[in-house]
């Protein structure tokens, strides 16, 4: 099993750690110390060694922020984690704060009336952290950067990881490393910028047609580099990750350095230096600062390029996604067969990771699965542990959010599976939660607008009734690297215009805290519209679909949707049927054939 059950978190363990951290504050002479959910890299997933947040407070979320003060200690969160936060920290102790409603800048300066001084590791900040946060203090807060006092006083702190390097095929890519360098540091001359600094994990990962196994479900390296604008590349890695053939990989144009070796290379630099203010360390604008290097800020040159795939990447990723729908359409029939009462959220887990080892091509799956069931489903990041494990009853519904890693894509899927009979209540939102998906799914647009133009089209079904969700309606996707990649998003907050070849999730929701969740997700692509006859607008775009899983026709209301909506639905389980069908084995075939039945 690539899932364990443990329960990490240890509510009990905190009030002793924040003790010790109170006592290092003291004696550097801060009032207060931020505890972000972040390493070096910025990535949303961290290694055991930058989990520094949980072993401090307990909470096991991948976004937040512990401010501690003398006399207080907020636990900042958004609606994701608002109820699992409450049961992972010491209330005693530790005090979840909603956010973004409030935010630690304001929360600061009510708890901190007399000034003082606030610290912060500039490695796990980014200079648009620091200056969002700097706007929102007063003039007697100061924020002061130095060493990372958690790390002082973690005793048992893990090493950092040291997985290996094997080089991603070209033809998966479409296009060499080589390709990719020398097309960027053309844009870097352009912009007369004479390097950039790369501190991306899955940057890295795509410039250089390589994966890694540093970062938990990520295929990618932690590592930093420089692009320079002659299309060469200093990478400063751990040299125990390379082997022969990672290194012949990389070549002659790649120099390989050792971690250490990253502060000198940037006083080395020539002006100006591109640095993206989203997402360096503050450490590197401070280095540069003190060698008197000038930099420019600029974005990441490999973030748009990387959030538009290739043709070579979508061909791969549909793959991909046929060979995962049918392990989870196997999944599914056997799922059906199994009365109410006799299986448990670990069971689900269990037995869907060996649907997918069944392919013989997962290398992982690509987030821990959520499986939800009853009042466990009201957790859209919920994640089964020994002690939380619930057996399935008569009536539940069971959010089911899983995704593998293969060579050649990235999966994420989820649907909300029904145990017994449904309810009214259940029934009405599951609709209103599809009539959302669909709407996304049919969509047409002109170029230019971006996710938070989007994102309303998902949730108007349910505002009808007065409900909504607390997270974006999707997220971008990568192949073979991080399930969750931006810059795209479907999104309230998204500016990103959305472009050709962008990968994202389609994923409405709606959770009742307390009694049920709900949420249907297929990944979707970006392309060009075919134009439509008659029409004089411009250029359109519109989504194809990557996902071809049924959705479980037993919890529609068929009278809520409208013609155009059942029609949209009859013609996806067609397809389903028609590309995963031939892939399935005797029973799942038919299983397959009664779940796709015109509605």
């Amino acid at each position: 099993m690539f899932q364990s059950f443990t329960e990490t978190a240890r509510p009990e363990a905190g009030p002793p750690r924040l003790a010790l951290l109170r006592r290092a504050m003291a004696k550097a002479g801060c009032a207060g110390w931020l505890v972000p959910r972040a390493d070096a890299h910025q990535g949303e997933y961290v290694a055991p060694c930058d989990a520094r947040l949980a072993w401090l407070s307990g909470f096991t979320g991948s976004a937040g922020l512990c401010a501690v003060l003398d006399d207080a200690a907020g636990v900042f969160v958004d609606g994701r984690y608002k109820v699992q936060v409450r049961a992972q920290v010491d209330p005693d102790h530790f005090t979840p704060v909603d956010f973004p409603e409030t935010r630690p800048g304001p929360w600061l300066a009510r708890h901190l009336p007399e000034g003082g001084v606030v610290g912060f590791d500039p490695w796990l900040f980014t200079p648009e952290q620091i200056d969002d946060l700097t706007a929102a203090l007063p003039e007697t807060i100061r924020l002061m950067a130095g060493p990372n006092l958690i790390d002082t006083i973690w005793a048992d702190r893990p090493a950092p990881p040291t997985g290996p390097i094997r080089p991603w095929p070209d033809e998966l890519a479409g296009a060499s490393h080589a390709e990719k360098r020398t097309r960027l540091a053309e844009g870097l001359r352009k912009a007369g910028a004479r390097a950039a600094v790369i501190t991306l994990c899955d940057s890295l990962a795509w410039l250089l047609n390589i994966r890694g196994s540093d970062i938990p479900r990520n295929p990618v390296p932690q590592g930093f580099a420089i692009l320079h604008d002659t299309g060469r590349v200093a990478l400063f890695i751990d040299p125990a990750k390379l082997d022969r053939a990672a290194r012949a990989h990389l070549g002659g144009e790649v120099m390989l350095a050792a971690p250490e070796d990253f502060g000198p290379a940037l006083d080395a630099l020539s002006a100006p230096v591109r640095l993206d203010r989203k997402s360096v360390p503050v450490w590197v604008v401070q280095r540069l600062d003190a060698a008197g290097v000038a930099h420019v800020w600029g974005e990441d040159p490999c973030v748009m390029p990387k959030a538009q795939k290739t043709p070579a990447e979508i061909n791969a990723t549909r793959s991909a996604h046929l060979r995962d729908g049918a392990a989870v359409c196997e999944f599914l029939a056997w799922f059906d067969d199994q009365p109410p009462g006799t299986l448990t959220e670990i069971d689900v887990v269990t037995r869907l990771e060996e649907c997918r080892r069944a392919t013989g091509q997962l290398l992982d799956i690509s987030f821990d699965t959520i499986a939800g069931s009853g009042p466990n489903g009201a957790l859209p990041h919920y994640r089964v542990s020994e002690a939380s494990n619930r057996t399935l009853q008569e009536g539940d519904l069971l959010v089911l959010d899983s995704g593998g890693q293969y060579l050649d894509g990235t999966t994420d899927i989820t649907r909300t599976l029904l145990v017994g009979h449904p309810g009214k209540a259940e029934r009405a939102a599951f609709t209103r939660v599809l009539q959302g998906m669909i709407a996304i799914s049919r969509l047409r647009f002109p170029k230019g607008l971006a996710g938070r133009d989007l994102d309303a089209l998902a949730r108007y079904p349910l505002w009808l009734a007065d409900m909504d969700y607390g997270h974006g309606t999707g997220h971008g996707v990568g192949v073979y690297a991080c399930v969750h990649e931006g810059p795209q998003r479907l999104s309230r907050i998204s500016e990103v215009a959305l472009c050709p070849g962008m990968i994202l999730s389609n994923e409405p929701g709606y959770y009742r805290e307390g009694a049920f969740g709900i949420r249907i997700e297929n990944l979707i692509v970006v392309r060009q519209a075919a134009p439509v006859a008659g029409g004089d607008a411009a250029a359109q775009l519109d989504f194809e679909t990557l996902t071809y899983v049924p959705i479980d026709r037993r919890l529609i209301v068929a009278d809520m949707l409208s013609t155009p909506e059942r029609d949209w639905l009859d013609r996806y389980h067609a397809a389903c049927r028609d590309k995963i069908g031939p892939l399935l084995s005797g029973p799942a075939r038919l299983w397959m054939d009664h779940a796709t039945q015109p509605l």
